[in-house]
């Protein structure tokens, strides 16, 4: 794929023609910068005025925590969007964002994008309204998450979150972009109780799942593990 039709799929520049993202990245002028495995892209407690997108490569942040660990809060291939929350808020970035392989980005000034002044190309203006959606989209994630946090237990969340994966990919058979580490620090549990809770499942003959991909054999059971959502007891 050329990168202009990349540029094109990604959330930030959809629905731009090509001519017309031509014009707009040329106005724009972003900057590309290269990173190897392992290099920071930004670091906790820096300010961003960028908005970054993922040329060729994969970048995951995580946010520091209190003990010393890093709790994972999310990735971004190709095509990928990130920054963008941080820039349009002025504010110093929580998590650390890091190369996990050879990684370009492109960063496009925020300045440019929310007070450009002057004329500005034909492209822009899709360009504020799709900004716009991406901060909303990372909204009802984050809504979503906490959706997820606020279950007692490890089945709830487990049941939500295939019940949720399934419904993005319309299929009850899918596959995630996390492993089981990162699955474990979505869900905010250990990942030795993850392993357990997903066997446990597979026994109960509720999913069939091999590394990221799964399949959901009884979608109405898993619903009906949900908090509010348990049958009515029988009337004697």
């Amino acid at each position: 794929m050329q990168e202009l039709e990349l540029l094109q799929n990604t959330p930030l520049f959809a629905g731009i023609s090509a001519p017309e993202l031509k014009e707009l990245l040329s106005w724009l002028a972003p900057v590309r910068r290269r990173y190897h495995k392992g290099e920071i892209v930004l670091m906790a407690g820096y300010p961003a005025r960028e908005i970054g997108v993922v040329v060729e490569g994969l970048v995951q942040g995580a946010k520091p925590t209190g003990d010393g660990r890093q709790l994972a809060v999310g990735q971004f291939g190709p095509g990928g969007v990130f920054g963008d929350v941080l820039a349009s808020g002025r504010r110093e970035s929580p998590v650390t964002l890091t190369a996990l392989c050879d990684t370009q980005v492109l960063f496009v000034p925020i300045q440019a994008v929310c007070s450009p002044g002057g004329a500005v190309p034909p492209g822009h203006a899709r360009l504020v309204q799709n900004l716009l959606r991406v901060i909303s989209d990372k909204y009802f994630e984050l809504d979503r998450r906490l959706d997820l946090l606020l279950l007692k237990n490890l089945r709830g969340r487990l049941c939500l979150f295939l019940m949720q994966e399934a419904a993005a990919a319309h299929s009850n058979t899918f596959c995630i972009p996390l492993n089981r580490a990162q699955l474990a620090e979505y869900l905010g549990c250990e990942r030795s109780a993850l392993c357990r809770e997903l066997s446990r499942m597979q026994k109960d003959g509720l999913i069939e799942t091999y590394r990221g991909s799964f399949k959901l054999l009884q979608p109405a059971a898993l619903g009906a593990a949900l908090p509010g959502c348990e049958p009515e007891p029988k009337e004697n």
